[in-house]
Order: structure tokens, then sequence, then C-alpha cells
């Protein structure tokens, strides 16, 4: 039998993942604004003005967060799925570690193409 306590804490991790997908999407929304506005003030997109785009300290701080979001997004949709069908444990400790490792691999690799120009 499952007791009282054991629900609540349940109750709380759900919420919190709850949260956690409504804020990030709003963090990615805004941000799509953000970069959307910009692109249409510019008057002529090349290659140099779209480098310089890049190149702005804002822009690159506010994409870092606009990844840590959807990577953060991302993480607690699989994460959802995962726990509601995967039912095996080992394995779903397995995907757990894959889809952590992959996200992981996903921020590096967006840290380089930021920083890395």
């Amino acid at each position: 039998m499952v007791e009282r306590r054991d629900l609540i804490s349940v109750a709380h991790y759900g919420w919190r993942g709850w949260l956690a997908q409504r804020v990030t999407a709003v963090i990615m929304l805004l941000y799509t604004l953000f970069l959307g506005g910009v692109l249409v003030s510019l008057p002529q997109i090349d290659f140099d003005r779209w480098r310089a785009l890049w190149n702005l300290t804002t822009v690159r701080y506010a994409t870092i967060f606009f990844v840590l979001s959807a990577l953060l997004h991302a993480w607690v949709g699989v994460r959802n799925i995962f726990m509601d069908y995967v039912k095996d444990t080992a394995l779903r400790l397995f995907l757990h570690v894959l889809v952590i490792v992959t996200l992981g691999v996903y921020f590096i690799w967006a840290w380089q193409i930021l920083w890395g120009m």
C-alpha cells in the first residue's frame, strides 16, 4: 500500500516538471520573438551582418539561455515518457543516462558554435 507521504512527493515531482515545461516554453517563445524582431529590423541580411549579430555578447547569452531552456524542456518531456511507458527499471535508467549524456553533448556543441567563432 502506498503511504500518503509518498503520494505527496510524487505530486510535487509532477508539479515541478509541469512548471519547468511552462517556464521553458515561455523563455523559448520570448527568445524567438526577440530574434525575429532583430532579424526584421535589419535592413539587409548578408554574411557580414549575420556574423556581426552573432558576435554580440547579448545574442550569444540569450541563445545559450534558449538552448538551456530547450534542453531542460526536452529532458522533462522525455523523462515523463520514459516514466510512463518504460516499465523495466534497468532499461529506464539506461535511457535516462543516454538522454542526459546526449543533451550534455548538445549543450557543449552549442557552446562551441557560439563561442568558437
